[in-house]
Order: C-alpha cells, then sequence, then structure tokens
C-alpha cells in the first residue's frame, strides 16, 4: 500500500473530487496539508479516522525553509517506503511547492495521481 499526500486548499470542487480518490485506493495513510482555515474546516466536517492525519501550515506567515523543515521530519516518520501518491489538485501554488519540496527533502519518490472516471488516475510522465 501507499500514502496519499494531497494539497488540501480552495478551489470549487476540489474537495469532492480529493474525497473520492481517498475513497478509491485502499491507501496506508492519507496526509493532508492546507492553510489553517481549511484543515480546521475539513477537521470540523470529517470525523476523526486513524488513517488520516492533517498537517497545517500557512506559507503567508510562517518562512518557506521552517516550513520544509517541519514537513519533510513528519513525512520522514509518518511514511514507509520509497514513494508516495501526491495529489495537487486542491491548494495555491505557493502550497504546492512547499508539498513538493517537502516530500523530496524527505527522500521520496512521487507519483502523481487523481481521480477520474471512478478511479484512481496515475499521470504518466
Amino acid at each position: 500500500m501507499t500514502t496519499l499526500i494531497a494539497s488540501l486548499g480552495s478551489g470549487k470542487g476540489t474537495w469532492a473530487n480529493l474525497f473520492k480518490l481517498m475513497k478509491a485506493v485502499e491507501w496506508e495513510k492519507i496526509i493532508l496539508v492546507g492553510s489553517p482555515f481549511f484543515t480546521k474546516s475539513f477537521n470540523d466536517k470529517n470525523p476523526s479516522n486513524e488513517k488520516v492525519l492533517v498537517l497545517t501550515v500557512d506559507p503567508d506567515k510562517e518562512d518557506y525553509d521552517a516550513i520544509i523543515n517541519k514537513l519533510s521530519g513528519v513525512l520522514s516518520k509518518e511514511v514507509e517506503g520509497v514513494e508516495v501518491a501526491l495529489n495537487l489538485l486542491s491548494g495555491t501554488g505557493k502550497e504546492h511547492m512547499i508539498l513538493i519540496a517537502s516530500v523530496l527533502k524527505a527522500g521520496f519518490g512521487i507519483r502523481l495521481v487523481d481521480f477520474e472516471n471512478g478511479k484512481m488516475k496515475e499521470l504518466s510522465f
């Protein structure tokens, strides 16, 4: 099994797509990363799940390097294996860059994934 890491942010319909992706596969763990507003909103609307870890970052108030160091440290401890499934459909460019840098700094390979036509789709490159 693989860990899904996803950006949790604004964008019409992006949460619905992310929820479908979360349910489409038996993920080892799901790690969602977003701003304080969106992580609070997610936590308020979704019951606790031991497979889901929600991490809050605020690129408008925190230094990029500090966020990347914090996230890469958490990912190093939470993720098993050598690669992760990464979804960046939701969120901002700043959040995406921080998340990619954090995953790479933690030493993981990336498989870009999305939900399409009723199932998970890996983006080939």
